[in-house]
Parts: C-alpha cells; sequence; structure tokens
C-alpha cells in the first residue's frame, strides 16, 4: 500500500471515528430531552411538553389554540409563565413543576415565534370597576358561552360534530389557575379586543365602552372557586373479580349482565389473538367488548383522550383456582386527565364494571 493511500484511509477511519461521536453526542441530547436545534430548545421542548394538546404548530385541539394573533397580541410573558407554572385546576392543563424557569422562558419564546408583535406589559394594579354593575353586563353578553357562573364549556370542544369556527369550548374564568395568571390590565384588553378566529368577540360589537369593560373584570374577580382534585392516588389499577364457575360459563354469565345494562357486545376474543399464530392462541384468556354509545358520546365531549380506555373491556382469565375477571379501574385513570368534568364520568364507568363482574361472578 503506498504513502499516499495511508494517509486516505487513516483520514477516512478518523472522520469516521469522529462521526460516530458526533452521533453519539446528539442521540444523549435527544434522549436528555435537550434541543440541538437551537441554544433554549423552545421548539423542542414545546413538541414535549404542550404540542398534544395544543397542536404542533398551536393550531390547538384538546387545548386552545395559542397561534391567534388576538391572544398573542393581549398575552403578557407573565401570563404564560404563570399558567405554565400553576396550570388550571380540575381542567384539561396540567401545572409544569418539572421544568425550570430556562425551559419555561423557552417554551414562551417559541410561542412568541409564531407573531411579530411584541409581548405587552401590564401593570398588576386592579381596575375600579364595579362588580355589580359588571354582574348585570355579564349576564346579558356572556353567560351564552362562559356559563352563568364563570365555569366555561364542558369539556374541550373537540366533539365529532364542533363547527370548525368554534375551535374550544369557553375557558373557565372562575378557574383559580387561571385567576392567578391573568392581570386586571390583560382581562380588559382581551374584552376590548375580541379573539377572531373564537366565538368571542369584542364587546364594542355590543356598544359597550371601556368603563364596561371595568366593570366586568370587577366582576370576574368575585369568580374564583376552589377546585380541589380528588385523591386518587392510592386506588388500584385495575378492578378484579374471582369466578367460581367455568371460563364458558362466567363468559356468558358476563354477556348477560352486559345487555341487561343496554350496552351492545361488540366482540370477543382471545387475548393474544394477532400477536399469536391463528389457530395458536391462548383459549384461556379472553376479552369482552362492548360499548353503549350514548355513553361513549358524552364521555369522548367532555375529553376525546377518553378514547384510551372506551370502549368498555372486560379480560376473563382460567387460573388453576378458578376465572379471574377483570378491568381496568377508570377511577384510576381518571387523576391522569385533570380534568374534573370527566371524573363523573369515570366514577359511573368503575360502578358498571363493579356491578357486571359482581352478577357475572355471583
Amino acid at each position: 500500500m503506498h504513502i499516499k493511500d495511508v494517509r486516505i484511509t487513516c483520514h477516512a477511519e478518523w472522520i469516521t471515528m469522529n462521526l460516530r461521536a458526533v452521533l453519539m453526542v446528539i442521540v444523549t441530547l435527544l434522549l436528555s430531552g435537550v434541543s440541538v436545534a437551537g441554544p433554549n430548545g423552545g421548539a423542542m421542548l414545546y413538541r414535549q411538553n404542550c404540542a398534544v394538546c395544543h397542536g404542533d404548530n398551536g393550531g390547538g385541539g384538546v387545548g386552545i389554540p395559542l397561534n391567534l394573533p388576538d391572544f398573542l397580541a393581549v398575552a403578557s410573558d407573565d401570563y404564560l409563565r404563570k399558567t405554565l407554572r400553576i396550570g388550571r385546576p380540575g381542567r384539561i392543563m396540567p401545572a409544569f413543576a418539572n421544568l425550570g424557569d430556562t425551559e419555561i422562558d423557552a417554551i414562551i419564546g417559541h410561542i412568541r415565534s409564531w407573531s411579530p408583535q411584541a409581548a405587552p406589559v401590564y401593570n398588576s394594579d386592579p381596575l375600579p370597576g364595579n362588580p355589580e354593575r359588571g354582574k348585570t353586563l355579564y349576564a346579558r353578553h356572556c353567560t351564552g358561552c362562559h356559563g352563568d357562573e364563570g365555569r366555561g364549556g364542558i369539556g374541550t370542544g373537540v366533539t365529532f360534530s364542533r363547527p370548525r369556527e368554534a375551535p374550544v369550548e369557553a375557558p373557565a374564568l372562575d378557574n383559580p389557575g387561571f385567576q392567578e395568571s391573568v392581570s386586571d390590565a390583560m382581562l380588559k384588553a382581551s374584552l376590548l379586543r375580541g379573539r377572531e378566529g373564537t366565538p368571542m368577540p369584542s364587546i364594542k360589537v355590543f356598544g359597550l365602552k371601556e368603563k364596561d369593560a371595568d366593570d366586568l373584570v370587577a366582576y370576574l374577580r368575585t369568580l374564583n372557586r376552589d377546585v380541589l382534585p380528588e385523591d386518587n392516588s392510592g386506588l388500584e389499577p385495575v378492578i378484579l373479580y374471582e369466578s367460581a364457575y367455568s371460563l364458558k360459563q362466567t363468559l356468558e354469565n358476563l354477556k348477560q349482565a352486559v345487555i341487561g345494562r343496554n350496552f351492545r357486545i361488540i366482540r370477543e376474543q382471545y387475548l393474544d389473538q394477532g400477536l399469536a399464530p391463528e389457530g395458536k392462541e391462548d383459549t384461556r384468556r379472553i376479552i369482552l367488548y362492548f360499548c353503549n354509545f350514548a355513553f361513549l358520546n358524552d364521555a369522548l365531549a367532555i375529553d376525546p383522550r377518553v378514547g384510551l380506555f372506551l370502549p368498555c373491556r372486560i379480560t376473563l382469565v382460567k387460573t388453576e383456582h378458578g376465572v379471574q375477571v377483570m378491568s381496568i379501574n377508570p377511577k384510576n385513570l381518571s387523576r391522569l386527565f385533570n380534568n374534573s368534568d370527566l371524573d363523573r364520568y369515570c366514577q359511573q364507568m368503575h360502578d358498571m364494571y363493579a356491578e357486571i363482574m359482581e352478577d357475572a361472578t355471583l
């Protein structure tokens, strides 16, 4: 081999070794959650923490749209920062206590990149409004969307039949997280500007003036509801019953109990169906799928993420000692959703599962 060839070979090996080292650094950074796209990594942090609800480009979905010009024109960095820190207790938005200040600021910077407008800065002084007069104005112009006491729309607005001009349900104005995050001045700016792309117009459409905005803000400040999330941390992840009947009889009992409660049986299948070769499935493990479509649509209207554990399913497993009948515990799952409106449905699902399994095993 010539000296020139040796140099080329060594040079190629050196490049290969360094490329491997660079790739290892990139993989390590990606796995650790640090963006390699920029110093703050705001885009990656947003994708990791926010995009699943608010959309990759802030267009909304389960969460409100963030890229609306009217929203970014009135939302201060302080409001966004507090919102990320406090969340909306009892609603969809969680508190991101796991993020540091630098990460929070990076996310805010990424959100700001969607608008050429500078972030507004407000003072923290309360407005000198009349809450009693504001209550009258609120009842006349705001209750249709935000409810009688500012509790907001039920669910997320992401339903099968929602009009496209209504991207989300109206937010809860009485939520302690919202009340803590928003300033009087920002509330006033929102009322006067409105929000194109949502059902919320400027109050000027109704002939209202700045003084009316002050009165409305004063009333909104009286709507601070305590939201205490139910403590489901100690709940078992599954609901489990033991049956002394045979697997075949337990399955038949289960079907009768399901039908007796106005649920429709969708299908039954072996637990490993589609994973094991056809004809080689474990016949001792069976899943029964069933659904009440009215209940399903109501729950999906509250929070489409409920589709993760709907339609209903119960698993039967034959053991040496009898037959186990089990399902997920919806109450245990409800704590993951931060949606107090959905808790009621999860409680109903829990009770329904327990009643059906008890009937099938007694």
